[in-house]
């Protein structure tokens, strides 16, 4: 999560689409039974809960200094 606390913005989005890309291929090959790691599926997902966690508490601060 440290990691992903040091992207701008942009490299967040572009790693989610990244991820959200993979996440497709690999439930395409997790039916097709040719799934070479299973848990990568879990580990794609919790990533991008990751970053859409960090997107929100980002977008909660901007918005509580806008206000104030």
């Amino acid at each position: 999560m440290e990691d992903l606390r040091t992207k701008s913005d942009d490299q967040l989005t572009q790693q989610l689409t990244d991820l959200k890309r993979e996440q497709f291929n690999l439930r395409f090959q997790a039916a097709t039974n040719q799934l070479e790691r299973p848990d990568r599926v879990r580990e794609v997902r919790r990533t991008i809960a990751q970053i859409k966690t960090l997107q929100t508490e980002r977008a909660s601060a901007a918005a509580a200094e806008a206000k104030a």
